[in-house]
């Protein structure tokens, strides 16, 4: 009896799992014989939107119909390209009037879906198919650098809101042949186009396959944007750092793409998604490519130490002025002392009002318009800084430790690591105020511990450091000279790890010369 329960549960569980959304048949209906009968489909299905436009045109001896949405469809290209050439051409065969890009269909549904697309359809009277042209308004916007990734060196482009645009400005970055674009269709009611990108001869296939499985597996009505495609195939959405880097620069994307790492683009969002990928990406910049290594070894070392600090250092404060006032200079003691003598509050409430404070005015600063917001960054800290200080509710040593500790989140590059930083470092501060420095060292071992054990796309998130492989180190916490380079990282799984054979070759031809 047990067996044959055993066998019935996996029978149900195979019957209640999940079907991929984009693997289904396609839907089709059928043209109608007469002309009425297509338009009042479209009628209905469009609930007769005041955007949808049907234009009856008389092209030689044919009657027929264009069907187009006012909002996505140009109609200086349907006068230029559709009914001018029609009108103009000499023939007594209607094939032979048809211009070279229009498309052919007999389902109604694709014709639906090529109007919300900025098609324009002609139907004919007679004629069992209709014809489909590509007349989509365009309304993008400039290609500018963007302003939170900006560089001092280095190309200033960034992607806009404009799916094709941001992909011919990866292949005009990356001209080569292996570069390949694949195209997967999201959402079960409002369909979102993506667009993978990846270099055939170093992405990894088992990433490939692993991204498809895990997007063709979304059951969802609609995906605005990347952010929300971001948190349903990422690994863990249960940590508060990020698994998949979101850049809106084309240089960067492209450097990823040539260590086997696959980019990921969504139609209306000026951003683009890179798996897998390691702690150390996020403090990453062009920047550091762009000068010399030991400039850029010392800005990245600087990041790094910045992310220690602003985890810790109001932690800090608090165990050294609640448990551990021995580990204070003596020329610090009475400074410090002087300081919280007449606070009526103890650090930790301290350490939070601050914190908090800070928070809600660079909230502030970013929804309020630009000008006002630099006025309200500025003048909200100086004015509420001095007052409180004046007032006796907080001292000015943690004003200092504040502002430091501000200054070091705001200096890591990736914003979304950014927001990770500075949410941790409100545990980190209740362990101190509990167990002091034990309460530090065992916040920093978690967050050690959980970092060693995510993953992105099935790639180690803490490497090169766990698992430890000394080749990849040169570019994590230092960045070498780029003729160091020999190899991919092996994080990404590259099927070719070589990466460049003798990059200063011109040295050792020196040398045979002389």
């Amino acid at each position: 009896m047990k067996s044959i329960s055993l066998i019935l549960k996996k029978l149900m569980k195979k019957d209640v799992q999940p079907t991929a959304p984009n693997q289904g048949a396609t839907s089709f209906k059928a043209v109608f014989q007469s002309i009425d009968e297509n338009i009042s489909f479209f009628k209905d299905t469009f609930s007769e939107s005041a955007d949808l436009m049907i234009k009856d045109v008389e092209i030689r001896n044919f009657q027929g119909t264009l069907v187009y949405l006012d909002t996505m469809a140009d109609q200086d290209k349907i006068q230029s390209e559709i009914v001018k050439p029609l009108r103009d051409k000499e023939s007594l065969l209607f094939e032979n009037l048809l211009p070279s890009n229009f498309v052919q269909s007999t389902n109604l549904i694709e014709g639906q879906e090529k109007l919300l697309n900025g098609f324009c359809i002609m139907f004919l009277d007679g004629v069992k198919e209709f014809y489909m042209m590509e007349v989509g308004l365009s309304k993008d916007r400039s290609i500018i650098e963007p302003s939170n990734e900006q560089v001092i060196q280095g190309s200033h482009e960034g992607f806009i809101e404009n799916l094709s645009i941001n992909l011919h400005l990866i292949r005009k970055s990356c001209r080569t042949a292996n570069l390949t674009m694949e195209q997967i269709i999201v959402g079960d009611h409002i369909q979102t186009k993506l667009a993978m990108v990846y270099m055939k001869d170093l992405a990894n296939k088992d990433i490939i396959n692993e991204f498809k499985y895990r997007v063709n597996h979304i059951s969802m009505d609609y995906i605005p944007s990347t952010g929300i495609l971001q948190e349903l195939i990422e690994d863990s959405t249960w940590s508060p750092f990020p698994q998949i880097l979101n850049t809106e620069r084309v240089d960067r994307v492209v450097n990823h793409l040539n260590e086997g790492r696959v980019a990921v683009l969504m139609e209306g969002y000026p951003a683009c998604l890179i798996i897998p990928v390691t702690f150390f990406a996020f403090f990453q910049s062009p920047d550091d490519y762009n000068s010399r290594w030991m400039i850029g070894t010392f800005i990245r070392s600087l990041r790094l130490l910045s992310i220690t600090i602003a985890v810790n250092l109001p932690a800090i404060y608090i165990a050294v002025i609640g448990f551990h006032f021995e580990v204070l200079p003596d020329e610090l003691v009475l400074p410090v002392v002087s300081s919280i003598k007449n606070i009526p509050f103890p650090p930790l409430i301290e350490a939070l009002v601050m914190e908090l404070t800070i928070e809600m005015i660079r909230e502030a600063g970013v929804r309020l318009p630009s000008r006002i917001g630099q006025t309200i960054g500025i003048v909200g800290g100086l004015v509420i800084g001095d007052a409180v200080v004046r007032a006796g509710l907080i001292s000015n040593t943690m004003i200092v430790v504040v502002a430091i500790t501000a200054i070091a989140a705001y200096s890591i590059p990736a914003t979304e690591m950014s927001d990770a930083v500075r949410f941790l470092r409100f545990p980190h501060m209740i362990l101190a105020s509990t167990f002091g420095f034990v309460g530090i060292s065992f916040g920093f071992m978690f967050t050690l511990a959980h970092l060693c054990r995510l993953e992105s796309f099935g790639a180690a998130y803490f490497a090169p450091w766990a698992p430890f492989r000394l080749k990849d180190i040169k570019d994590t916490l230092i960045r070498l000279p780029l003729w160091k380079f020999n190899t991919r990282p092996l994080d990404s799984k590259p099927n070719i790890l070589k990466k460049q054979s003798l990059a200063r070759g011109w040295e050792r031809n020196d040398n045979k010369q002389k």
